[in-house]
């Protein structure tokens, strides 16, 4: 029994709303699943925006580990059966027909602590390692049995693999803006080799931004490539919706890549034209 007045229709309601909200580039590949596989990654989905939010906003220290402690009495709850939040609701159904792993969920936890105890500065390649498998490949082992993908090796190292691509790109676009926030996700070994500094406010406009961007370029593309290896080993039809975000961020680094790596550069994007392009090429002819 749920120890709640939430109903599971209203848990349901609220995940999909998180989704609509955060105009996620993940929602097309999220709806072009079964009805019971898109509620259920609507659910993870939820989770990861809730508790990033929690390490992303405002709020002290002890403030945001609170409520990601809060978290992880829910994540207890949940698979006790009785979650008391609308996203723990929402997770209790897909918990149980997909078999996700709580480990998980905790290690999703783990990744916005190191973030909320931050901000994160210049971390060391093992650091930035475990962060990435943190806050992106928990994300990618949640989902992969909700899309239908099977235990094993392959599986496990296609998400931990476009976690990590994704999560390097994701720091790659965002330098600047990560900066202006007191962070600087750059390996300290990278900055070091190229002479840049290790404080935020001061990384942008280093000559040696360049050379350290190009580097973690080349980090994202062997993650990319190590993912479409394991691909080689599952079906590709169950994978789409993760297929789909693999290609626009993998197209984000060829667009950065293309027009050099000059510090001064607005973020990339990509037009809703590029990313229909995308979607179809991965929907109906995959790129493996």
């Amino acid at each position: 029994m749920l120890a709640t007045a939430i109903s599971p229709e209203d848990a349901r309601r609220h995940a999909e709303e998180t989704v609509k909200r955060s105009k996620t580039s993940f929602g097309p590949g999220m709806r072009i699943l079964s009805k019971a596989r898109r509620e259920g990654m609507y659910a993870v989905y939820a989770f990861c925006r809730e508790v990033d939010d929690i390490a992303d906003e405002g709020g002290t220290r002890d403030e945001k580990l609170a409520a990601l402690g809060a978290w992880r009495a829910e994540i207890d709850r949940l698979y006790d059966g009785a979650p008391q939040t609308p996203t723990g609701v929402a997770l209790l159904a897909p918990v149980r027909a997909f078999n996700l792993p709580k480990e998980e969920f905790i290690l999703m936890i783990e990744g916005m602590e190191m973030d909320a105890k931050g901000p994160v500065i210049a971390p060391t390649l093992e650091e930035l390692a475990a962060y990435t498998r943190r806050v992106a490949g928990a994300a990618g082992q949640l989902s992969m049995p909700v899309f239908g993908a099977p235990k094993g090796k392959a599986s496990d190292d296609f998400a931990i693999s476009l976690g990590d691509a994704l999560q390097l790109t994701n720091i790659l676009r965002d330098i600047e803006q990560d900066a202006g926030e007191g962070r600087l996700y750059l390996p300290c070994e990278l900055l070091q080799k190229h002479n840049c500094p290790l404080t935020p406010s001061d990384i942008s406009t280093a000559p040696g931004l360049p050379a350290v961007r190009a580097e973690i370029a080349d980090m994202a593309r062997r993650k990319f490539a190590g993912a479409r290896l394991a691909l080689n080993s599952l079906d590709w039809r169950v994978l789409r919706p993760a297929l789909l975000m693999m290609g626009v961020y993998e197209r984000y680094v060829d667009k950065m890549t293309a027009r050099g790596w000059a510090n001064g550069q607005a973020r990339v994007t990509l037009s809703k034209g590029e990313k229909a392009l995308i979607a179809l090429r991965w929907l109906f002819a995959p790129k493996i």
